[in-house]
């Protein structure tokens, strides 16, 4: 959400950034702000001046009260009560103005850091740099869920009867390997300074419309029927939900936390053969990174956050490439995005593995972060980036470390995650 001091001083700044973002059907929404925003005024000043005029003829009437004038201080109470009542009217008025300008404010979208490429879709993302060499081996290479079952690892029809699909059972050394690796990411980023956390899994509608647009809680999120709660879809909303209704210290900035959850996804839609099997699933297991920071250092924290992704997939001789997020691709509340994605060579192609985002102050606005600074309060930016996600993981990683007699090499820095093992026969 952008400040409304903003978008009233720069409105056409407000449109430009909605036709970058190829969202015309939200353009009527800036002046109907505008005009909304000049209503709560009017009405505020009139409120004003009626709260002014009470006071002052409260004063009076004890004046005339101490002076034996009951008749006079009569109509002047009844001054009092006429004010009273057009007061109440007014600050009705304004409460149901502030609603409908909140509800338009956190349909506009926040603004786009002038770095960004101007595109439609994600058609028009950009590769930044790749990471590794892409080996294509002379052996053919199976499904991932092939790959796993010849290790009796993963078993979706019983998971299809106890769930329904979009759900599984991961066994033996590739549950294991789940875990391992969901071990080491969050020793990696305790290496690199970050504090680990386990959050709620469960967050309330407040923190959800503070960390996301409507279209994306539609899109992902299960509702608890009957509680106000939701299940989250990755540990970032209770993570940053952590600061609600916060003032920061500066000098305690930067906060930066690691965090581990499951996360549930509704992933509305049909789906290609390539995301079958773990690609898309209702539930999974994430190590996630977040940092609250000043607004000043928001840009080195993300180069920083998804280079994190980057040497954390080459550590595990993974070949990964970065790509920058068009403005259409852009959820609303993102500043600026890169995707971490992974190279298949079953695919021959890259596919995404995590995601890192700049939102600026647009969180911290809904959800009221704020930092006590030296010249005064303002908003904390906030970023994500996913560490990793099995077990999106887990197919780049079978994928890249299998060998021709079907066993899957175990990188060093996860052997003492797995016991020791140096394959997985």
């Amino acid at each position: 959400m952008i400040d409304i001091k903003f978008l009233r001083e720069n409105p056409e700044a407000v449109k430009e950034n909605i036709r970058k973002k190829f969202q015309e059907q939200k353009l009527p929404l800036v002046d109907e702000v505008i005009a909304l925003d000049a209503e709560v005024r009017a009405a505020q000043r009139e409120a004003d001046d009626i709260r002014a005029t009470r006071n002052k003829v409260s004063k009076e009437i004890g004046a005339l009260m101490a002076q034996g004038k009951r008749e006079e201080a009569e109509k002047k109470k009844a001054e009092v009560a006429a004010g009273a009542a057009r007061l109440s009217e007014l600050e009705a008025k304004e409460n149901d103005l502030r609603e409908k300008i909140r509800k338009d404010m956190l349909t506009i979208p926040n603004i786009i850091d002038t770095s960004v490429p101007i595109g439609k879709d994600d058609s028009e993302n950009v590769e930044i740099q790749k990471y590794g060499e892409p080996v294509v081996p002379d052996f053919e290479i199976p499904y991932h869920t092939e790959i796993m079952e010849r290790f009796h690892g993963i078993d979706m029809d019983a998971a299809g009867r106890v769930a329904g699909n979009g759900f599984y059972y991961l066994m033996g050394d590739i549950a294991r390997l789940h875990s391992a690796v969901i071990a080491y990411a969050r020793d990696f980023m305790i290496g690199r300074g970050f504090t680990y956390c386990v959050p709620p899994f469960m967050i309330r509608s407040a923190v959800v419309d503070g960390v996301m647009s409507f279209a994306e809680m539609d899109a992902m999120m299960y509702k608890i029927e009957g509680e106000d709660l939701y299940l989250i879809g990755t540990s970032e909303h209770s993570m940053i939900g952590k600061f609600i209704d916060t003032i920061i210290q500066e000098e305690e900035l930067p906060h930066t936390l690691t965090s581990y959850s499951p996360c549930f996804r509704k992933e509305k839609g049909a789906h290609g053969i390539e995301e079958r099997g773990v690609y898309r699933i209702h539930q999974f297991e994430k190590q996630e990174m977040i940092v609250v920071c000043k607004p000043e250092e928001s840009p080195m924290w993300f180069e920083k956050l998804w280079q994190n992704t980057v040497d954390l997939f080459r550590s595990m001789d993974i070949p990964v490439r970065t790509i920058e997020c068009c403005s259409g691709d852009l959820a609303d509340l993102k500043v600026k995005s890169y995707d971490v994605e992974a190279w298949s060579p079953r695919q021959k192609k890259y596919f995404e593995v995590g995601s890192c985002s700049n939102l600026g102050d647009a969180q911290a606005r809904r959800l009221r972060i704020r930092v006590n600074g030296a010249e005064g309060k303002y908003f904390a930016h906030t970023l994500n980036n996913t560490v990793v996600a099995p077990p999106r993981m887990l197919i780049a990683f079978l994928e890249n470390n299998l060998q021709a007699d079907g066993s899957v090499r175990i990188p060093e820095v996860l052997r003492p995650y797995m016991g020791g093992i140096e394959e997985i026969c």
